[in-house]
């Protein structure tokens, strides 16, 4: 008894099996023509020469906090040293500038794209024996790898300058349509291309295969391991990108300031590339973006209103790690999740408590800190000083115990209000996680 052949599956058809339909993602294309559109007007709206610079330098702080947090929000490599990258780069470039008023010919808008090899070059080599640890190992060899750099600055003259460092003039070569990169205006708009570009770049890479792994590596390095890939590798690559993108940042530092010097690779550029990028939100991509322009206003702004700027932000760093250790951009979200469902008006009372809480006492505490700078560095012009409209007698024991006081009060009253707000922030989220079950359910 022959028994029937097997039927032949059916094959589906070829046009089937390559195009499918995925829809725009709007949202998206909405924010990045925003993002765009603020480079563009942003000298518009503000038109001295100090916001020009200002706005220069928010771009190169962007990128510099973008491929610090490469490194730090994705994968998880707490760095000391990246100012390392940066700061060579930013010599080369002064070089690459002086070579082509030698004669060289390169455009002076690719000067950037060179200083972003060259902090690619330094990455290769200084990274394949950084990456070779993780954790708090990588942390201490990167911290001595910037030590080892900021002391070369002053060993080798010959490329760093010493302590006066090198200087650069970047009108230099040929006019290309009539620009010549002197009015600060046309240097902002090159570096705004770079910055989008930039940003753009590594957001792209986020969503790639190896983005995707290094964050793997960041949350289960072991179990990375065990399916067959390699972390030393996956950091050695992400290691050497983020060198290219601080490399950039580094070339647009020379192109707008003409000059580098020992601090580019010194450890408070390094530290300012933490502060900034932690404060601003590691664990979100728009978080850096945040914490550069925190860190071109608190170094060109909170600076000349104040002497004590850095104490100022050494409380703030500490205030965030206690209340708010996700940065600013987690605040963001957190309170954008609420807005989507609705109860963020139940919450503006609480948020008014916390804020003028804080003012008052931020108030009381900056007035003893202004009192104890003028008593230490300008004891010769008296001991009266103005200090927001009034003036204050440092000298006199009843201005010290009325800061004290306002102090005192404000941070009794911040944290009653805290507790207050923890309360209302617990009820509203457990309504949204009701209602979102509730909506799965249907």
């Amino acid at each position: 008894m022959s028994s029937s052949p097997a039927p032949i599956p059916a094959v589906p058809p070829k046009s089937a099996q390559v195009y499918s339909f995925r829809p725009y993602n709007v949202g998206r294309v909405v924010v990045w023509a925003l993002f765009a559109l603020v480079l563009l007007v942003a000298p518009m709206f503000f038109t001295s020469s100090l916001s020009m610079t200002m706005l220069s330098q928010m771009g190169i702080g962007i990128v510099a906090c973008l491929s610090y947090n490469m490194l730090l929000g994705q994968g998880g490599m707490l760095t000391f040293g990246h100012a390392v990258y940066t700061g060579l780069a930013s010599f080369t470039c002064i070089h690459v500038l002086n070579a082509i008023g030698g004669g060289l010919a390169l455009p002076v808008s690719l000067v950037p794209v060179v200083g972003g090899f060259a902090g690619m070059f330094f990455a290769i080599i200084l990274g394949f024996v950084t990456t070779k640890k993780a954790g708090t190992t990588f942390a201490m060899i990167t911290l001595g790898v910037g030590e080892l750099v900021f002391a070369m600055s002053l060993m080798v003259p010959e490329f760093f300058g010493g302590e006066g460092g090198v200087n650069t003039n970047r009108v230099v070569g040929k006019a290309v349509w009539g620009i010549t990169f002197g009015p600060q205006i046309q240097v902002y708009y090159l570096l705004a291309i770079y910055t989008f570009v930039c940003t753009a770049a590594m957001f792209a890479f986020t969503r790639t295969p190896l983005g995707r792994m290094l964050n793997a590596v960041r949350d289960n390095p072991e179990r990375v391991e065990f399916i067959g890939y390699s972390t030393q590798r996956v950091r050695y690559i992400a290691f050497i990108i983020s060198g290219f993108f601080a490399g950039i940042a580094g070339g647009m530092y020379a192109l707008n300031f003409e000059i580098a010097t020992a601090e580019v690779v010194g450890g408070f550029r390094s530290g300012s590339y933490l502060f900034f990028t932690f404060l601003g939100g590691a664990t979100f991509f728009f978080g850096p973006i945040i914490g550069g322009v925190l860190m071109v206003l608190a170094g060109v702004l909170l600076s000349e209103f104040t002497k004590a700027w850095l104490l100022y932000l050494g409380f703030i760093f500490l205030f965030m790690v206690m209340y708010a250790p996700g940065g600013i951009a987690s605040l963001i979200m957190m309170n954008l999740r609420v807005a989507a469902f609705g109860k963020l008006g139940r919450l503006w009372t609480a948020y008014l408590a916390l804020g003028g809480s804080a003012l008052v006492a931020l108030l009381g505490f900056a007035a003893m800190v202004e009192m104890v700078y003028h008593l230490q560095l300008n004891q010769a012009l008296g001991t009266t000083i103005k200090y927001l409209w009034v003036n204050i007698d440092a000298a006199r024991v009843d201005s010290w115990f009325g800061a004290a006081f306002v102090t005192l009060v404000g941070v009794a009253m911040f944290e009653m209000s805290r507790r207050q707000f923890a309360h209302q922030w617990g009820e509203v989220q457990g309504e949204i996680e009701k209602e979102i079950r509730r909506r799965e359910t249907l």
